[in-house]
């Protein structure tokens, strides 16, 4: 079928944990999931998208603002838009765009967080003209 035109990744541990409570074994498992993932996706499918001049990768993002209640979650959202900015300075200029999503809350029908109203923001970001491409958008 070849590479695809557009991927989301959206997975992260999502554990409430305080600085120094999660042992160096747990870090390294929320940050697998949270940022190796994300990055792993991407060195598997950016170069056919290279190649072919064209895709989307996005990257649900989130905690917009670090919180001492979620270390991990926050680290690993940090990580995130650091990845989706070294990848768009890699693979924009060859037609694949990197972007994320950057959720605020917890996702919810009818809710600030609606699942209907992200789905939108992803759905644009994949349809925009390259000229215009952003990077990231806050929900």
């Amino acid at each position: 079928m070849g590479p695809p035109d557009v991927v989301v990744y959206n997975a992260a541990i999502i554990q409430a944990d305080a600085p120094g409570e999660l042992s160096v074994r747990a870090h390294k498992d929320a940050w697998a999931v949270n940022v190796v993932g994300a990055i792993t996706a991407a060195a598997h499918v950016a170069p056919a998208m290279v190649e072919r001049g064209a895709g989307t990768f996005l990257v649900t993002g989130g905690m917009p603002d670090p919180s001492p209640d979620y270390v991990s979650l926050s680290l690993g959202k940090a990580g995130i838009r650091a990845l989706v900015d070294l990848l768009a300075q890699r693979y924009d200029p060859a037609g694949v765009h990197f972007a994320s999503v950057t959720v605020g809350g917890a996702v919810a029908p009818g809710g600030p967080y609606d699942p209907d109203d992200i789905a939108e923001h992803y759905w644009r970001l994949h349809t925009q003209p390259r000229d215009q491409w952003e990077r990231e958008i806050r929900v």
